[in-house]
């Protein structure tokens, strides 16, 4: 299975860019208010970095995911336990995806369905992407998908230019201050962070050296692209109104009309959505079934698939609340844990005790 540098760019786009618009538009304008912007801006900085730093790691060992290089960086004890943490996340984040996607479903279009259904459906459709696939597969849906949310996010936002007034982004800055302002860049960040994903994927390019560049520019773009939303947000309703909003972005949309004719375009918002969700939550899926496979010595780690899918398919049915899915989830759990210990803290773990490693064993070769 190999990967082009291409496909990497639109795996990275699509797979940070749906949940981004849909979970992170709010929680900064809560905070930083009008100056939520910068915030997003901010967390494109910092993203690009932790994406800079898992994708350089990732090289050490070019032909090993991180399941096998991470123990060989760290030891085995230590390495293990990293691992654990990161399967935590694949886990939980299947079947929040899942809960959320029925939910999100539910609320906007099929208020009636049971939502083990929908998960159910959703589900099904990751089972045969991966085993027919795998990552290739994964990775060809996302040129095709790709593309398809770019121009149908950039198409939204022209059509709600009418709407915006940008005096409501005023003032800029002095209302705020820069603490309020970084700490509402820690929701997008977190989830920006989520490119770490990148140390499973390198081994799977088929030009490893090409990863760093690629996954930079489709976090990039997915951030800048979430940045224009949530300018558009604040145009239109402002700060004060737009902090009341559960999904800021989707509320937007329904304020489009141009000319009495073009209206009613949230069924285009839930596509964006579910063509994203599908993305991330099949390559989730795909690392966490390779990843188990290689923890238990299996050949074929498609056998793995089926684990997974029960695994996941029962968090996503226990999920407690719909709260979950909104600024409580990203606040008390992505925020506080995910961010700085699987995102920031073990990729600089692994950066800095794999580049002395290196440096010792080019040194002992030079000598």
């Amino acid at each position: 299975m190999k990967i082009s540098g291409l496909q990497i760019f639109w795996l990275m786009f699509t797979f940070e860019t749906g949940n981004m618009l849909l979970l992170t538009v709010g929680p900064p304008i809560i905070v930083a208010k009008q100056d939520a912007w910068i915030s997003s801006l901010i967390a494109i900085f910092f993203g690009i970095a932790v994406v800079f730093a898992a994708t350089k790691v990732g090289l050490f060992f070019p032909n090993k995911t991180l399941v096998e290089f991470t123990k060989l960086i760290l030891g085995k004890w230590l390495g293990t336990i990293i691992i654990f943490f990161y399967f935590i996340q694949w886990y939980s984040v299947i079947g929040t995806i899942l809960g959320e996607f029925a939910e999100f479903t539910i609320t906007i279009l099929l208020p009636t369905t049971p939502s083990w259904i929908l998960i159910l459906t959703m589900l099904l459709l990751m089972i045969y992407v991966t085993y027919t696939g795998g990552i290739e597969g994964i990775a060809r849906c996302s040129e095709v998908f790709g593309p398809m949310v770019l121009l149908m996010v950039v198409l939204l936002v022209i059509l709600s230019l009418p709407n915006m007034e940008f005096d409501r982004i005023l003032p800029i800055y002095s209302e705020t201050g820069f603490r309020e302002i970084l700490k509402g860049s820690f929701s997008p960040l977190s989830f920006l962070g989520e490119s770490v994903i990148m140390m499973m994927m390198i081994s799977f390019m088929d030009q490893p050296k090409q990863g760093p560049l690629k996954a930079i520019w489709g976090i990039a773009l997915s951030g800048f692209l979430v940045s224009t939303v949530i300018i558009s947000v604040l145009t239109i309703f402002g700060p004060e109104v737009a902090s009341k909003f559960l999904f800021p972005a989707f509320e937007t949309i329904r304020f489009i009309n141009v000319m009495n004719f073009i209206q009613n375009l949230e069924i285009i918002a839930v596509l964006v959505w579910i063509l994203s969700a599908f993305i991330k939550v099949s390559l989730y899926f795909f690392s966490a079934s390779y990843g188990t496979a290689q923890i238990l010595k299996l050949k074929d780690w498609r056998k793995m698939i089926w684990f997974v899918a029960i695994i996941t398919f029962l968090i996503a049915i226990l999920q407690p609340t719909t709260k979950l899915f909104g600024t409580e989830y990203v606040n008390e759990y992505w925020v506080k844990y995910v961010l700085p210990i699987n995102m920031i803290g073990f990729p600089l773990l692994l950066l800095i005790v794999g580049s002395i490693r290196n440096r010792t064993a080019a040194s002992k070769n030079g000598s």
